[in-house]
């Protein structure tokens, strides 16, 4: 038998159309095309040669009609020669079917649009603003990677309702209607040149009964009223091919496509549309179908549809209508497994190649496998493989890949794995006291007080009042969570906080369907809210954060401010200009590192010193970031780079940050122009509004500038100048004190140098050591009025040998030795500098060690206490006690009031070394 094709080692059309028995017709109709072929083949079809071939007027539809048809054969002809002589890639073959669909589009509408405007006139909006027909490419159209012998999926729009300008009145949805039959007819009506593309019209709203077009006003009222979700993912790939208003209309689609939250509920919703395929496919016996068949391209393409839909509200960048940039974005993200998105990718572009030498043969809309020996074998060879059983193989591996990852990814979660007596105490088949025996048995602590808050949850007025589809799934996970709570250290506690979450999420379907789909989360959720109150009250006020718990490699991968860097820039980038939504990228970013952090802290991984390194280098990013937004927005810009600088004070500048902290900041200028006070006044503003405003992601920080210049009554910002005569001149001891721990935090690196130069000088300037004790101690007492504790507990902070104490103690030494001991003027950290004044033999080594040693273990405890969400950092005086008596100790010998001769020798002189 001879073969239906031969190898060809170049731009060989004999050889390589011969597969295609379509080719081969048009060769046959047209022979001097042979010639041209072989000719132009070693290049590519353009865009702009589509465009010229269609250029200028034609007397009538006949001869454009022709034209497009025409061009059709010849693109197709050099796509399908290109293609099966290797010389084309996947992309080029569809970017240029798609770039053939939007050309004849375009051209066609243009002549219609023209001669019907002879007739009626030209359309005009109720304000008398032209009108025009936006044409939308749906499906593989509008995510340009159309296959070569396919429909084009159309819907019509038009802005707004209106009429014609004459000389024959009809309305806009008179004339647009005309036109688009028109337009159907010139692409889709079959002629002796055969047609340029079939066309379906049936994913305009209410399908097929539908108006043929419609406006924006009519299309946006369908989709919040009408719209379903299968119309959803339709629009996920809705493009406005031609128009002036296209940024309108994707304005219009996006709230109805891409939700702003995480929306898990498409996992159900997408799993439901493909099991009716599924049973279509059955019912057709469509199984050797390499697009609706398992394993096949249309799996692929829900596989990154249902991130897209699910995650496409935040990430804009995963709104793009590509399926095969979606998967390379998906594992770029980390959604995907880059391996899983690599395998996917491949499977596409192998299930795409032979669609489309399926297509080739016959010109046929067709995705099935061929059923003939002479057929198969003529599809391998195409396929450059060496028998139709080596392609078999190769596809069925693709298939087999893509299947095991779909039903990985859409499997059902149907119900999880709970313990029976679970749920017999959730639905009350055990009475009160065997739910609390039950407990009990399982290990929860305060049984009775767990069964009667279940109690409470069943009479609740929030599950009463949720949609049935929500109830069902926030009853299925009532004993999922019980379950989970048992394995930690205190269930009853991490199932009452557990519990208190659901309720908190219950309104929003999409939270509920994350966990039910993500059922294996639970006891890492568990995890973290037993161990704290306070990571439970942030996931209540947070809960788009439950889906960082999904990849416990991201949730617990140490973290790089590099990388934080690039991923706040990527998703700015991904952003429109828009104020409000810029904000919120920075709130959803701060709260998901956060809370990395928080799960990271709570599961023992970091220690209170790194925590608060990493808190602090987060509040810098986030402070450098936003200066640059702020500045960006500032109406009258006289440079490109603002010389301003944020210097950060107390806990920031101490690199002591907490979750809850507030930054205390400064903000300098240096800067001749005689504008520049007003104007980084006004920068400074824009910065603290940037930081502190409440959107609706939540807050970023809380913001305190009481600590500049002349404090409330000071102005906001303050000139380099100024500063340094301040300090030098006017600065109270206490601000002095306050310098120790300040540093450049955020802008202009130089202004930030000149800071540190003021900072060293004025801390390194010799100090009469009475009066500067007189003046800590007389600081210290306003501190303790200030903050009364009238229970019998020790408070870490406050009390007189708590912290305070010891961070007075420092910043007394290093205010008294910093001329003699330059190194002190290092922002080191409190632990480290004591440690440095005891090596230097300014205080007892073994007494500033123990010191540091209890500063460690303060820092601990009130850490503790504040994720377990308590008020105030206070614990029994006796479990402190040595450290207490430490710390008051070197209080004394440092802080003595200078009445005491020995004073001097304490402060001012090295103290003897003991052995």
């Amino acid at each position: 038998m001879e073969s239906e094709i031969t190898t060809n080692t170049g731009p060989d059309p004999a050889g390589t159309v011969r597969f295609s028995h379509y080719a081969r017709r048009l060769l046959d109709r047209r022979p001097e095309w042979r010639t041209a072929l072989a000719a132009d083949m070693s290049t590519p079809f353009t865009r702009a040669d589509m465009a010229a071939a269609l250029a200028g007027d034609f007397p009538d539809k006949d001869r454009l009609h022709a034209a497009l048809r025409v061009l059709r054969q010849r693109v197709m002809l050099r796509v399908i020669a290109r293609d099966l002589a290797g010389l084309a890639t996947l992309d080029e073959v569809v970017s240029t079917v798609t770039a053939l669909a939007e050309t004849t589009l375009r051209a066609a509408l243009r002549h219609h649009a023209r001669w019907l405007q002879q007739a009626f006139g030209a359309p005009l909006g109720a304000g008398g603003e032209p009108q025009e027909l936006i044409v939308i490419g749906m499906g593989k159209l509008g995510g340009a990677e159309l296959n070569v012998s396919s429909d084009i999926d159309l819907v019509f729009a038009f802005p707004e309702d209106g009429e014609t300008t004459g000389p024959r009145v009809i309305s806009n949805q008179e004339f647009f209607d005309k036109l688009g039959r028109q337009l159907i007819a010139a692409i889709g009506e079959p002629t002796d040149e055969g047609f340029v593309f079939r066309v379906d019209m049936r994913l305009r709203p209410y399908g097929d009964p539908g108006p043929l077009t419609c406006s924006f006003a009519f299309l946006e009222q369908y989709l919040l009223s009408q719209g379903r979700e299968w119309e959803r993912y339709a629009w996920l790939k809705g493009r406005a091919l031609t128009g002036a208003r296209a940024r309108d209309l994707e304005e219009l689609v996006r709230p109805f496509v891409f939700r702003k939250y995480l929306d898990y509920d498409a996992y159900a919703n997408m799993r439901g549309l493909h099991k009716q395929i599924r049973a279509e496919v059955t019912r057709r016996e469509l199984h050797n179908d390499v697009k609706l068949g398992p394993g096949g391209i249309r799996e692929v393409e829900f596989i990154a549809q249902v991130f897209q839909l699910i995650r496409g509200g935040r990430d804009r960048d995963l709104q793009t209508r590509s399926t095969r940039a979606a998967l390379r974005l998906l594992g770029e993200r980390g959604q995907l497994p880059q391996p899983v998105a690599a395998e996917l990718q491949a499977a596409y572009a192998f299930l795409r190649r032979v669609e489309h030498r399926l297509q080739y043969r016959d010109d046929q809309q067709t995705q099935a496998l061929p059923e003939t020996a002479t057929e198969q074998e003529a599809l391998a060879q195409s396929m450059e493989l060496p028998g139709y059983a080596v392609l078999l193989a190769e596809l069925n591996g693709h298939r087999r890949v893509v299947t095991e990852h779909f039903e990985s990814i859409f499997a059902d979660s149907g119900p999880a794995e709970t313990d029976p007596a679970y749920e017999r105490i959730w639905r009350e088949d055990a009475g009160p006291g065997e739910s609390a025996r039950l407990l009990a048995d399982a290990g929860f602590e305060h049984p009775d007080r767990l069964v009667e808050r279940l109690g409470q949850l069943r009479q609740s007025r929030v599950l009463r009042q949720l949609p049935a589809n929500s109830r069902t799934r926030f009853e299925a996970l009532i004993p999922l969570c019980l379950r989970a709570a048992s394995a930690t250290p205190q269930p009853t506690v991490a199932a009452e906080r557990m519990l208190g979450l659901l309720e908190v999420i219950s309104r929003r379907s999409a939270y509920l369907a994350l966990l039910q789909e993500h059922s294996p989360l639970l006891p890492r959720l568990a995890q973290i809210v037993g161990a704290s109150a306070w990571a439970s009250d942030y996931l209540c006020r947070h809960p788009i954060l439950l889906d960082e718990l999904l990849d416990s490699r991201v949730l617990f991968a140490p973290p790089e401010s590099g990388a934080w860097a690039e991923q706040l820039r990527r998703e700015l980038a991904s952003v429109e200009d828009d104020t409000e939504r810029r904000m919120d990228v920075f709130r959803h970013f701060q709260h998901i590192q956060a809370f990395r952090l928080l799960a990271q802290d709570v599961t023992g991984q970091l220690t209170v010193e790194r925590l608060a390194d990493y808190l602090s280098a987060l509040a810098d990013l986030i402070l450098c970031a936003a200066l640059a937004e702020c500045w960006d927005r500032m109406p009258a810009r006289h440079l490109e780079t603002p010389r301003f600088a944020v210097i950060a004070y107390g806990k920031l500048g101490g690199k002591e940050l907490g979750y809850a902290s507030d930054l205390d900041v400064v903000f300098l200028y240096d800067d001749p122009d005689e504008a520049a006070p007003e104007r980084y006044a006004r920068l400074a503003q824009r910065l603290i509004a940037w930081l502190t405003s409440m959107t609706g992601a939540g807050r970023l920080y809380e913001v305190d500038a009481r600590l500049r210049p002349d404090g409330q009554s000071g102005l906001l910002v303050t000139s380099v100048a100024s500063f340094e005569r301040y300090q030098r001149e006017k600065a109270w001891t206490w601000e002095h004190q306050a310098l120790t721990r300040a540093r450049f935090a955020a802008g202009d690196r130089t202004i930030g140098e000149r800071f540190e130069a003021i900072r060293t000088a004025i801390l390194r300037t010799p100090r009469p050591i009475g009066q500067l004790v007189a003046d800590v101690n007389t600081m210290r007492d306003r501190m303790h009025e200030g903050h009364p504790n009238r229970s019998a507990l020790f408070d870490l902070k406050h009390d007189a040998g708590g912290m305070v104490d010891i961070e007075f103690i420092v910043q007394c030494l290093v205010l008294a030795h910093s001329h003699a001991h330059p190194g002190l003027t290092r922002n080191l950290g409190n632990i480290a500098l004591l440690r440095m004044a005891g090596e230097l033999g300014l205080i007892p080594a073994e007494l500033a060690g123990a010191v540091a040693d209890a500063y460690r273990t303060y820092r601990r405890l009130q850490h503790r206490l504040r994720l377990d969400g308590h008020e105030h950092a206070r614990v029994d005086p006796q479990s402190v006690a040595a450290e207490r008596g430490q710390v008051q100790g070197l209080w004394r010998l440092v802080l003595r009031p200078q009445a005491d001769p020995a004073n001097d020798v304490r402060i001012g002189t090295p103290a003897p070394r003991t052995s």
